[in-house]
């Protein structure tokens, strides 16, 4: 049994309960709302891979956060497939006493190479992104002319492999939008659950116009019009999307709507950059570093102690205040998404 702890409440009384994890900065994708190349080119530096934290630091940290009341893990990066060994990662997690779901974000692109061994050591469910499926707007979105069809045959690879699939897709307006109901028909057919996000203005790299956030009442309108869709209860406090039954009850369809409808309020998430510092908000500016803690020796109380008092001291709503200036924000692909 894990020992039981109090459990720690930010200043707005959220509960911790999701931990993001990036294992790398690095990504096989450059698209433009999250690492546009014009920023993240040949010549940019990504970490050292002295600077990353081991598996065995990610696990140990883990451990120490499940007391506080983490059951739910994401691996995310970067794009995680590109850290080598990554189903060896999940399996150590698989074995930590009090983590209930493990899952990973990918682009999918390697997704197929992967599948059988992830699904093996103990991944419960995968996340692909996929803004397109017309090659040329999916070629044009990720910035390297990656193949569509790749990302499908990952898709299909999890899925023979049991384990279950959601989509994600970002809709920016002047780009893909012509997209929603195509990928809606094929998420329907193909058996995944489909999630819609507004276009949201992560990091400062990529540009962001709030004209060109489609926002999910806009979305939600344009699939109704085709679609018989039933609205669901959120299965947990601080699930971010709000779901939709399809009518027949194949499948799901979600709306993540940060920009036009925040729900920072019941937001239960901490995030962990690959090197080692904890984000308690995705637009968040400044991180807390604990590889140093974990690199010193010192007793794992001092790091379940470190991250109770960065909860406690927490008051992030960014969504809700969105405009209002402020410092310079940590990049998506640095802190995971």
């Amino acid at each position: 049994m894990v020992p039981a702890m109090d459990l720690p409440m930010d200043l707005l009384g959220r509960g911790l309960r999701d931990l993001r994890i990036s294992v790398t900065d690095r990504c096989n994708f450059r698209c433009r709302y999250c690492m546009p190349v014009e920023v993240f080119g040949p010549g940019h530096a990504f970490m050292p891979r002295e600077e990353l934290l081991t598996f065995e630091e990610i696990v140990t940290l883990v451990g120490t956060l499940v007391p506080l009341g983490i059951g739910k893990v994401r691996l995310t990066g970067g794009e995680p497939l590109l850290r080598r060994g990554l189903d060896d990662l999940v399996a150590l997690l698989a074995a930590v006493e009090g983590v209930k779901d493990i899952a990973v974000t990918t682009n999918g692109v390697l997704l197929a190479h992967h599948a059988e061994a992830l699904a093996l050591a103990g991944l419960s469910r995968v996340t692909v992104s996929l803004d397109a499926l017309d090659p040329e707007i999916f070629a044009r979105m990720n910035g390297v002319g990656a193949k569509v069809e790749r990302v499908l045959a990952g898709i299909s690879a999890a899925q023979a492999f049991g384990l279950p699939v959601k989509v994600n897709a970002v809709i920016q307006r002047g780009v893909n939008e012509v997209e929603i109901l195509p990928l809606a028909r094929w998420a329907k057919s193909a058996g995944v659950d489909l999630r819609y996000i507004e276009y949201m203005d992560v990091g400062e790299t990529n540009g962001w116009k709030l004209g060109e956030v489609v926002s999910g009442d806009e979305i939600l309108s344009i699939l109704a019009a085709e679609f018989p869709l039933v609205p669901r209860d959120p299965a947990y406090r601080g699930e971010v999307a709000v779901h939709w039954s399809h009518g027949d009850g194949a499948g799901e369809i979600g709306l993540i709507r940060s920009v036009t409808r925040p729900f920072c309020r019941d937001c239960q998430r901490l995030r962990l950059s690959a090197d080692g510092k904890i984000f308690t908000c995705l637009f968040a500016v400044e991180g807390h570093d604990l590889r140093g803690i974990l690199r010193s020796g010192m007793d794992s109380r001092v790091l379940a102690e470190t991250v109770r008092s960065v909860w406690q001291a927490r008051a992030d709503r960014y969504s809700e205040e969105r405009g209002r200036g402020g410092a310079p924000k940590a990049e998506m692909s640095y802190l995971g998404g």
